[in-house]
């Protein structure tokens, strides 16, 4: 072959590889499109699932009457308040719970909101005021509380704190069941019983979902799962009757890295992912927002700048919230 063959056939092979690599970027790009158009398809095709009622954590209201924090929460467009009963601070205190829970009720009432939840520090079926802040609660419509906390006893190990925490479970689900009311634990993090969520699990396997389980924090689950949080919200799913919202962010220098709440959606909390979850395991119950950064935390602001200013702070939330939501078709 002489050196003009050779020329022409090296430009010919040229432009045939320039012509197929197109076709090889469209073929590879094939199974992509494929792929984002089945799951449009497949979001598209989902009937919408019913709206949960979303209340508001009180705990950064404290300082407010009854019926000024159901104002306050009212106006910023959310559906119910998550009352706190507990002490030392709380709406209600469970000394006063027949007298004022219904007070506090009547005042969310009166606003347009709903008292689906309440946050207490029951951790034993035979505390003091259990019995009476639950019947109370279950007679006011109250569906579900959340439970107190549980450490585990360095003596008896990881293990040995569970075996001793199980009977305790029990009993309350009895006393919760009696009283038509479920409690949940919520997976705070940290070290004491339920931050793993696997622990819970060895709690919860051989009771009744409809009166005990989790009050699914999935702040929480994400700084302590990582990327692996959606395996025990999968484990765990028939106990999980009601939720909590909020986000954070890591706070990093070396060797160190410490949490930072801040607004939803402003965080490293994957909602988008947790929401497909919530709707494919048909997690329907009410959500707790909790609001847990400044200005509600730590900020020296005056109470009328509060008054003033909550609303609309908590209205962001909300949206922010509601947008992840309805990317899935919930509410």
């Amino acid at each position: 072959m002489n050196m003009s063959n050779s020329r022409r056939h090296f430009l010919s092979q040229l432009a045939l590889a320039g012509a197929a690599l197109p076709l090889a970027n469209v073929l590879a790009a094939e199974p992509k499109k494929k792929k984002k158009a089945e799951d449009g398809a497949s979001a598209a095709n989902l009937s919408p699932l019913k709206a949960p009622t979303i209340h508001v954590f009180s705990k950064p209201l404290h300082m407010f009457s009854h019926a000024e924090t159901a104002k306050m929460i009212a106006a910023a467009g959310f559906g119910g308040i998550d009352y706190t009963v507990r002490v030392p601070q709380g709406h209600v205190l469970p000394s006063r719970v027949q007298e004022d829970l219904p007070r506090a009720i009547d005042a969310a009432h009166a606003a347009g909101l709903k008292v689906e939840m309440i946050t207490t520090e029951i951790s034993s079926a035979r505390d003091p005021q259990a019995e009476t802040t639950l019947r109370t609660a279950a007679k006011l419509g109250v569906k579900y509380y959340r439970l107190g906390t549980f450490n585990y006893d360095e003596k008896l190990g990881v293990w040995g704190s569970l075996q001793k925490w199980k009977p305790v479970f029990k009993e309350l689900a009895d006393l919760n069941q009696s009283l038509g009311i479920h409690g949940a634990i919520q997976n705070h993090a940290g070290t004491r019983v339920g931050a793993a969520l696997w622990d819970t699990y060895e709690l919860l396997r051989d009771l009744d979902p409809r009166w005990i389980g989790v009050q699914y924090d999935i702040r929480h689950a994400t700084a302590e799962g990582g990327q692996s949080w959606p395996v025990p919200l999968k484990l765990l799913a028939p106990w999980i009757k009601c939720t909590d919202a909020k986000d954070f962010k890591w706070e990093q220098s070396p060797g160190k890295a410490v949490i930072e709440n801040v607004p939803i959606g402003e965080g490293i909390v994957n909602f988008d992912a947790y929401f497909k979850l919530v709707r494919e395991l048909n997690l329907t119950g009410p959500i707790s927002v909790h609001l847990e950064y400044p200005p509600f935390e730590r900020s020296p602001m005056s109470e009328a700048d509060k008054r003033a200013q909550f609303p609309a702070l908590m209205r962001k939330d909300l949206v922010a919230l509601k947008s992840a939501m309805a990317k899935q078709k919930i509410g």
